[in-house]
């Protein structure tokens, strides 16, 4: 069952969040070849996302790291392939977010671990 976090970014500025995974006895989960995916959509009935968070964990220690950058990024392997916009094109307002981890093969058991509402608060500095 996932636990419920909810979290505030600020348009147009670098936003980053440390999410720690542990059992019940406080020990911290292994996430070693385990992957990490965790988007964030205006309503439940959303298609599409309206924005994927860049995620990354550390192994043993049970740490997740969600980021998004406040201005457009790339990654892939092709040239300028912009996988999405950062904080900067977020528009205002409350969106709802999740993350899911992914065990390793065989098994590749996904579980979510962290859900809540994000708001976006506006920016005023437009650089």
């Amino acid at each position: 069952m996932a636990i419920k976090a909810n979290i505030t970014i600020d348009q147009g500025a670098d936003f980053d969040a440390t999410i720690d995974l542990s059992d019940p006895s406080g020990v911290p989960v292994d996430l070693t070849n385990y992957t990490v995916a965790s988007q964030m959509r205006k309503n439940y009935a959303s298609s599409t996302a309206t924005t994927t968070f860049q995620t990354s964990h550390n192994g043993v220690s049970g740490q997740i790291t969600l980021v998004l950058p406040k201005g457009d990024y790339t990654t892939g392997s092709e040239p300028n392939t912009v996988t999405h916009a950062g904080t900067t094109s977020l528009e205002p307002g409350r969106y709802l977010y999740d993350v899911e981890i992914t065990s390793p093969a065989p098994d590749s058991k996904t579980d979510r671990v962290v859900q809540g509402t994000v708001t976006v608060t506006p920016g005023i500095t437009r650089i």
